[in-house]
């Protein structure tokens, strides 16, 4: 169901994102580059809350909107190079995951382009279909899958603007590439795989709409 007030449920979810950010400001690892990520952070949820009130979303679009801010403020706090998932799912589970997938640098990173197009394909989805209501299901799809290609390009391009003007060292923790010379084109890659997944999920559960 579309919903275009805010209820209870979805003051829960900014609720929990509010106190997430609570804590992610407390001691992060560089707070100059911390505070450039939860500038992104702030301006996706106000473009969140005016597209809610101008178009409407489903809670579920809603919800995994903010389920995506809550990875980015995660990441933000230890500069996504840092993020221990590792040394977490080591402590609680016994599981080394970089060992199994035969990792050599951290992959949060990765974890975060590629949620980003598993986490925000209904809201973009929701905002074609009101701009084009003519198209068919299949069309938004391919045009969803462009956009998210194309927002991808066009935040390694803000990063890279941003970490020219960065010392070297301020640069790698802002932009966490750890060497990788090809960083900016996995990223775009994963967003635009995460994309077609949510995609042909959402497509063959409901194919009419």
């Amino acid at each position: 169901m579309i919903e275009t007030q805010l209820s209870i449920k979805h003051w829960i979810c900014l609720a929990t994102l509010l106190l997430a950010a609570a804590i992610a400001s407390i001691h992060p690892l560089e707070f100059d580059s911390y505070l450039l990520h939860q500038a992104g952070t702030v301006f996706m949820l106000a473009a969140l809350l005016f597209c809610q009130k101008k178009v409407g979303f489903t809670f579920y679009s809603f919800a995994l909107y903010i389920a995506f801010l809550l990875i980015h403020i995660l990441g933000a706090h230890y500069l996504y190079s840092y993020v221990p998932y590792n040394e977490w799912l080591i402590q609680y589970f016994n599981i080394d995951l970089n060992q199994t997938m035969g990792w050599s640098r951290n992959m949060y990173d990765r974890l975060v382009h590629l949620a980003s197009g598993l986490l925000l394909y209904p809201v973009f989805y929701r905002l074609f279909q009101v701009w084009l209501p003519s198209l068919k299901p299949f069309t938004l799809f391919l045009l969803v899958i462009q956009f998210v290609m194309a927002t991808s390009l066009i935040y390694e391009w803000i990063e890279w603007l941003i970490a020219i003007g960065l010392s070297p060292e301020e640069a790698e923790n802002y932009n966490g590439q750890q060497g990788d010379i090809w960083d900016a084109h996995k990223d775009m890659l994963l967003a635009a795989v995460g994309a077609l997944i949510t995609g042909i999920i959402c497509l063959c559960r409901n194919p009419h709409k």
